[in-house]
């Protein structure tokens, strides 16, 4: 089965002046259907330039990018729009989440831009919140949830339209210890049942979780590795 996820090359210059900032050159990588990688540097590294590729809200400059076996370099923004909503989930450090709405309604959110009927999005968000322990707080808006009970949430929404790449932000990053242990637990069962993550941290402890650690420098990848995790599948 051909990779889920292919950067040929990718190079990302910003121009700044008459001259421009790389802040991709030459990047290279397969993601396959299941896995859960964390992709880590320091600041300046690319990673934030990296993710903004992979979730379809930047171009390359150079090099492609295929997804889900379309390449997806050279799309316009209303197709970019479509892949980001229909193949992309996204899990942001801050939540996102939209406060005069019930959970429910965010969690309906990607479906309704999908389309999708409105008894079809309540069943699905349904489905979501009882999977993630939420189903007592349906009707709740996000100022009446905890932290770790708003990234659940932000976690439903982005399974809603069921999105080949799972793409998270720093997602512990507004969490407490116990809390963020919480979130990574959630993160390894969705990946022990398939759920292809790709988690940008410069948290160990975030990474150890994952199946594969990605190292940047320079908008380089330095390393590389597949590791042993504790929640992925074995």
């Amino acid at each position: 089965m051909p990779p889920l996820v292919q950067l040929h090359d990718v190079w990302r210059v910003y121009p700044v002046g008459d001259e421009g900032v790389c802040a991709l050159a030459g990047v290279a990588m397969d993601i396959h259907e299941g896995e859960h990688v964390a992709i880590m540097g320091h600041s300046g590294s690319g990673k934030s330039t990296l993710l903004n590729l992979l979730g379809c809200l930047d171009r390359p400059t150079a090099g492609r990018y295929c997804l889900g076996g379309s390449d997806v370099s050279g799309m316009g923004d209303a197709q970019l729009s479509d892949i980001r909503n229909r193949r992309i989930g996204f899990v942001f450090q801050s939540f996102n989440l939209i406060p005069w709405l019930t959970l429910l309604e965010n969690i309906e959110v990607p479906m309704f831009y999908r389309g999708l009927p409105r008894r079809q999005r309540r069943r699905r968000s349904l489905e979501l919140a009882d999977m993630l322990g939420l189903g007592d707080r349906a009707a709740h808006r996000p100022t009446e949830l905890s932290g770790g009970q708003k990234q659940r949430v932000a976690i439903a929404r982005a399974l809603a339209n069921d999105p080949l790449i799972l793409l998270a932000d720093e997602p512990t990053g507004n969490l407490d210890t116990a809390t963020s242990g919480e979130i990574l637990a959630v993160f390894d069962e969705l990946n022990r049942r398939g759920h292809t993550l790709i988690v940008v941290t410069h948290e160990s402890e975030v990474a150890a979780h994952a199946r594969r650690v990605v190292r940047l420098r320079d908008g380089r990848i330095e390393s590389d590795q597949v590791t042993t995790s504790r929640g992925g599948p074995a």
